[in-house]
């Protein structure tokens, strides 16, 4: 397996890594493979929470404001904005925060 390690203040914080090895990991961890082109369909009666209800998933999951942030790469001051509807997060922070808060349709 070849992996990227991308470290941040010394620290190792991301894993990079060929798609075949992610998608071994994700079926060896009894996830569904994810797809690799083209998208799936969102179903239109599934309800989805809406950013408004960021922080109550948040505090659902036991998790504080700085941890999650700093689990997304932002800060918790920019999560704070988003919790309270003064910023949009960008594409890849709404997948971040979905994926962290076990969440699927937010990207």
């Amino acid at each position: 397996m070849s992996v990227q390690i991308i470290a941040r203040d010394g620290e190792p914080e991301y894993a990079v890594l060929p798609w075949a090895d992610y998608q071994a990991l994700l079926q060896a961890a009894g996830h569904q493979p994810a797809v690799e082109s083209g998208r799936e369909q969102p179903d239109p009666q599934a309800v989805r929470p809406g950013l408004d209800q960021l922080r109550a998933l948040r505090e659902g999951k036991g998790l504080t404001a700085e941890a999650l942030a700093r689990s997304v790469g932002i800060s918790p001051h920019y999560l704070a904005m988003i919790e309270r509807g003064e910023r949009q997060p960008d594409a890849a922070i709404l997948r971040s925060l979905a994926w962290l808060l076990g969440l699927e349709g937010w990207s």
